[in-house]
């Protein structure tokens, strides 16, 4: 084979980016002036669909892989790994010919400019970075982008001139973000004919706030002077409350926005604390500016020229009799932790779906066990305030985060420094309320929101208008203290009730003078007990950003929620204790506080917490799920929590608003052209799984266990089709799956996985076949065990998980839908779908200890439990009706799951369950019985015959169409065990001491 042709760029003739990683790739360069068509999947050789526009999901699909979370080091910052955006620049310069291998295509022979490539300048690869950093893929489109139909056709040269069109733009705004960027700006450098593109481009970004949005006089002078559009309501003015509304006033929107407080920012506040003379600005609430590359915040700070300063590296820990920590120590233990979340991160891996029902502590707390032995108690101290850490990353307890996606927001991290503001947070809060309509004191109960428009209760008022915007935050929403009228969609309810919201505290102290030196930011302190490992665990510096000298003592975790009803002497009498115990020893004189503030935001009734994170059982889609709009755009939500890039941070909340005044606007500009919207479905993989389910509910094709939906009704053999396999049946939970002799963190994994089998669910695989294919399958005789050799063994095709379905199969149930919306009444279905369902054996898997245990099969939710070989017997019978014959003794389909621990030199239990991945076809080597019945691999590697799985004898009998168990009773399983907040925020109404 010519090595060639496994080569993607000897086989395209455009240039394109090939990507494990939506911050690193290598671009690809065409040799010659091709025939352009459309532009390659960013990994051809290993997409059997190749799609031009990957869905932004696909990146969500990758997020169980991740090894390195960076949410860890919110408190703590590292230098000691290369950012991911330092790697994309690299690779930039590293191909750094693009430009030049495209400009010297214009002097090749005569070429239609329609199908030639643009160079706009040298810029292109710092262009490219700077619209990632926008939250831009470098080689396609956002979903959002194909929506608004910024280009007549999705791939090819039209699609890349946009994207270098667009990377132009950004790079000229933020050159200058002082300024009101214009189409006219452009007309030197961009080709005639791509005008229409340059128009698309520039309109696209203004519209959806990517560029001329801020607090500068160019764009204040441009809000007119009187509405001409529609009136929203805005109810909360907080950083995302605020960012819509500046926007939808630029668009000439009549705003009122509704704020309970006394105060505009929300969850921001800048508390002004002063005395003896001395005077600071304390952020009580969001304090860090978490990245600043793209950072709309570090945008509003150039236009108000505020100099950011970053948080140093320097964070000294001190232990719990105030000495310092060993630096070798420190950084041993730091290397130990990182290790545990990686195994966290492998083990996820291994168990696939069944992580969302499990806990980051649990699987944290099982791997801590192996090394409880040879860990001491300052080890172990250290060990809780990295654990603490995490917890104020996440402003949750880590025994209540998701293991499967408490950091699914991490490849999408800004980038850059962790920075503060001088002066605090509160100068951009200040500077986004400038002629503002904000009606302070507010406090809303009710929203009505109809056809006819939007009816707003606050106290004894009613406020009226066309749309209303809820900007509160998830922990009002959970609180349910507002009324919506109709209740809000079920699916929505689901999503707030799943999700996490947090709690962080802060304690803020005015000092007379700067006793703890100005050479560093941050400094933490450790506890002897883990329950209160959150308590004062880190102090921030703000001596040299705050105008005086401040400090803040942080709360996390537990210890957060136990310091709401901590009396506020108690609360300054022990962070005094820390810090004294920390500089006498030195000889250095701890003075009293002048002033001292503490925050209560579990309390606050306008925030009920701090901010979001994915708890046990939710996931990234919750945060899409909680952005939808609500009655056919009306009701419009906005808030970090509803970010699913960005949560649980200020640019988060902020760009949610800049999202929602598009889609504000986007409506009323329909409703306005008398046009209905169309409603477009959720990108989320809920939505399509959701959709799938109910187009199988009536089938083009039933037969057995298969289930079949054509795409296209026409007689076109060669038209996709999705096949679908079921086994169903209920759940018996095992509860003698645990070793007596495992420790109390083990049994709680194990039985957070264990709990998952009280549920009744059926098991479904799919695979995407031609229309040809379906027929052929449905002709097949003998049962279901045969159609799954025709599968394997005539098709060659595997049957997957939803998610294995990839993103590319999403259009073709968005067609199928459509087509049925499309059917005439009286349609009648396929003969096929009129056969009975039958019965159908199921297996339970029932994990022994050390022991292998056989149970009669009632299980089809396939969950494994232990470091071992689990083999699961659906004995699937297809109960058509056929001539009455001697069928023998034949194997039953297998489903083999096997884990291999190699995360350590001790075996720790993992569990896995069906992966998206999963696959029939493969087999154990040799036969069983009289037939060689096709295996479903879950998650490794399938055995031999010694250690194989075990076929119990399964007799058919025509006569009665039954299936005969073996005498000894149905063993139909095999078991082998083995051993192994936005920071804090705070009442308006603060303690004051």
């Amino acid at each position: 084979m010519d090595p060639s042709d496994n080569n993607p760029s000897s086989q395209q003739s455009l240039p394109y980016i090939t990507s494990n990683n939506p911050l690193q790739f290598t671009i690809h360069l065409p040799n010659s002036t091709p025939n352009f068509t459309s532009i390659p999947n960013s990994n051809p050789s290993h997409d059997p669909n190749p799609n031009p526009n990957p869905h932004s999901d696909s990146i969500s699909d990758q997020l169980l892989s991740l090894s390195i979370p960076t949410k860890r080091r919110r408190g703590r910052p590292r230098s000691t790994t290369t950012s991911s955006l330092d790697q994309f620049s690299k690779t930039l310069v590293e191909n750094s010919n693009l430009v030049r291998n495209l400009t010297a295509r214009k002097n090749t022979a005569s070429f239609d400019a329609s199908d030639e490539i643009i160079v706009i300048n040298k810029e292109a690869t710092t262009e490219a970075l700077i619209a990632l950093t926008a939250g831009f893929p470098a080689d396609s489109l956002t979903d959002e982008e194909i929506e608004a139909e910024v280009v007549s056709v999705v791939g090819g040269i039209e699609q890349v001139n946009y994207i270098l069109i667009r990377n132009h733009i950004l790079m000229k705004w933020r050159v200058n973000v002082s300024t009101w960027i214009m189409k006219e700006m452009f007309f030197d450098v961009i080709p005639k004919h791509c005008s229409a593109l340059l128009d698309s481009a520039h309109n696209y970004l203004v519209s959806r706030g990517y560029i001329n949005f801020g607090v500068v006089p160019a764009i204040k002078d441009r809000i007119p002077a009187e509405p001409s559009k529609p009136s929203v309501i805005i109810i909360g003015a907080g950083l995302a409350g605020l960012a819509a509304a500046r926007q939808l006033m630029l668009f000439g929107f009549k705003v009122t926005v509704l704020e309970g407080r006394k105060r505009a920012g929300g969850r921001v506040y800048s508390k002004k604390m002063e005395g003896g003379n001395k005077v600071a600005a304390a952020d009580l609430g969001g304090s860090v500016l978490t990245g600043t590359l793209g950072n709309p915040l570090g945008i509003l700070a150039r236009q108000l020229s505020c100099t950011l300063h970053k948080v140093r590296d320097k964070c000294p820990l001190y232990r719990v009799d105030g000495k310092p920590v060993d630096q070798d120590l420190d950084h041993k233990v730091e290397t130990a932790y990182n290790l545990l979340l990686e195994k966290a991160s492998k083990l996820r891996q291994l168990m696939g779906e069944v992580s969302q029902d499990v806990s980051l502590g649990a699987a944290l707390e099982t791997f801590r066990q192996d090394y409880e032995d040879a860990v001491n108690e300052e080890e172990m101290s250290l060990f809780n305030w990295h654990l603490a850490n995490l917890e104020y990353a996440n402003a949750g307890l880590i025994s209540k985060l998701s293991l499967a996606f408490w950091d699914q927001d991490d490849p999408f991290d800004m980038g850059g420094d962790h920075c503060f503001l001088p002066g605090g947070n509160g100068k951009l809060v200040h500077a986004l309320t400038e002629n503002v309509p904000i009606l302070y004191e507010k406090i809303v109960h009710t929203i009505r929101y109809g056809t006819d428009g939007v009816q707003v209760g606050a106290g004894a008022q009613v406020f009226e208008g066309e749309m209303v915007l809820c900007t509160v935050p998830l922990g009002v929403l959970k609180g349910g203290s507002i009324k919506f009228m109709p209740e809000l969609p079920q699916r929505k309810l689901d999503g707030i009730k799943r999700l996490g919201f947090g709690l962080l505290n802060k304690v803020a102290m005015l000092f007379p003078y700067v006793f703890w030196g100005t050479d560093l930011d941050t400094f933490g302190h450790l506890t002897d007990n883990s329950s209160s490992r959150g308590e004062f665990f880190l102090f921030y510096s703000y001596a040299t950003v705050a105008g005086g000298p401040l400090l803040l003592a942080l709360v996390a975790g537990e210890a957060a929620h136990k310091f709401e009803t901590m009396p506020p002497t108690d609360a300054v009498t022990k962070v005094l204790q820390i810090l004294k115990g920390i500089y006498e020893p030195q000889g250095i004189e701890v003075p009293e506080p002048i002033q001292t503030v503490c925050t209560r935001w579990g309390s606050d009734p306008f925030s009920l917490g701090s901010y979001s994170n994915v708890a046990v059982g939710a996931s990234g889609d919750d945060y899409d799920i909680l952005a939808e709009s609500v009655g056919d755009g009306r009701l419009f939500f906005a808030g970090e929590a509803t970010n699913r890039r960005y949560p649980a941070t200020m640019h988060g909340a902020f760009l949610s608003g800049l999202r929602e005044a598009a889609n504000i606007a986007h409506h009323a500009k329909a409703r306005t052209m008398s046009l209905k919207i169309e409603k477009k479905p959720s990108k989320s993989t809920h939505y399509y799984a959701s959709v799938l389910d109910d187009l199988f509910r009536e089938p083009d094709l039933e037969f057995g266990s298969f289930s079949i939906i054509f795409a296209r009704k026409s007689s076109d053999l060669e038209s996709p089709a999705i096949l679908r396999v079921t086994f169903c049946g209920p759940q018996t939970r095992n509860h003698d799956g645990i070793r007596p002799g495992r420790h109390l963190s083990n049994k709680l994994l194990f039985q957070q996985l264990q709990s998952q089998f009280n549920n009744q669910h059926e098991l479904h695989v799919y695979t995407l076949l031609s229309k040809q294919q379906a027929l052929d399958l449905r002709e097949v005789r003998g049962g279901d065990e045969m159609r799954l050799n025709f599968l394997s063994e005539k098709l060659g095709v595997k049957l997957v998980g939803r998610k294995g379905l990839g993103p590319s199969v999403d259009s073709i149930i968005a067609s199928v839908k459509a087509e049925r919306g499309r059917r005439k009444p009286g349609v009648m279905k396929s003969k096929d779908t009129t056969l009975k369902r039958k019965i159908v054996r199921k297996a339970k898997v029932v994990s022994g200890g050390n022991r292998t245990t056989f149970s009669p099969a009632s299980s089809s939710r396939i969950k494994a439990v232990g470091s071992s070989t689990t083999t699961i017997h659906l004995t699937n019978v297809d109960l058509e009706p056929k001539p009455v014959c001697a069928i023998g003794s034949v194997a039953s389909p297998s489903l083999n799951i096997r884990v291999n621990d190699d995360m350590g030199s001790k075996s720790v239990g993992s569990s896995v369950h069906l992966l998206h991945n999963a696959s029939i076809g493969d087999k154990f080597e040799g036969n069983f019985g009289s037939s060689t019945a096709p295996l479903l691999n879950v998650g490794g590697n399938t055995g031999s015959n010694s250690d194989g799985p075990i076929h119990p004898k399964t007799t058919y009998d025509d006569s009665t169409d039954t299936c005969a168990p073996p005498t000894t009773g149905n063993l139909a399983c095999q078991h082998t065990s083995g051993d192994g907040d936005m920071e804090s925020m705070m009442l308006d109404g603060e303690y004051r001491i």
